[in-house]
């Protein structure tokens, strides 16, 4: 069963500044969904209006049932913040104990963490802080995950292992993700969004991209 989590009726402004005010955006199980905009476009506020955390005007549904808090449905959705958001105290074991999944996995897919499953998260590089999380929210039970900024200091071999990962759980989960570096972005997605001037705009080819005056490719 494929499942849709859409967003609409978001009106969300800052100091009388209206920053979004047309937005729809649908994202399916199943797919690859990318955001792109420029920097101050609103793509982390859209995204914290979607799970919840950041309150305005807004409709969030899940196969058209709505949502106004989803950060309290881990089932439906979990996020990847820009932040680190794991306690720097915990364990790599610790967290994958809570998050209940195996850790001999990940080492397998990224052999640089193998043997440091006692390693404290506080003592990982920024880097290896992100991958950590950036799995975790990937590979945990959740109909759908939104990833903002996810490849922010992964160096490019880790790149292509999370670009690997992110097209093989398509096939459980629907992703929704931004990042400044949009190659990596339009590489993988399956649909395509700009958002600009409080607008999204789904894009039929990746030339359009140059067209609204995103990129130039």
């Amino acid at each position: 069963m494929i499942h849709k989590l859409e967003a609409d009726s978001i009106q969300f402004e800052i100091n009388g500044r209206k920053i979004l005010r047309d937005i729809y955006l649908k994202c399916e199980t199943g797919k690859i969904t990318g955001i792109l905009g420029r920097n101050g476009e609103g793509k982390s506020c859209l995204m914290k209006i979607i799970y919840g955390s950041l309150e305005c005007e807004k409709s969030v549904r899940f196969d058209d049932v709505a949502q106004h808090e989803p950060f309290k449905r881990p089932d439906l959705l979990l996020y990847l913040p820009q932040f680190n958001f794991i306690p720097k105290s915990l364990s790599l074991k610790r967290i994958f104990d809570d998050y209940e999944l195996e850790y001999s996995s990940f080492e397998k897919r990224f052999p640089e963490f193998k043997t440091r499953h006692s390693s404290i998260i506080n003592s990982l590089s920024g880097g290896e802080q992100r991958l950590i999380e950036l799995y975790i929210v990937v590979k945990s039970r959740s109909q759908f995950a939104m990833l903002d900024e996810p490849f922010t200091h992964l160096n490019p071999l880790q790149i292509e292992k999370v670009q690997n990962l992110l097209s093989e759980e398509k096939e459980n989960k629907g992703l929704l993700l931004t990042d400044h570096m949009f190659r990596y972005i339009t590489d993988i997605c399956d649909s395509l969004y700009v958002l600009t001037n409080g607008k999204t705009h789904l894009t039929k080819n990746i030339s359009e991209l140059e067209t609204m005056g995103y990129a130039r490719l």
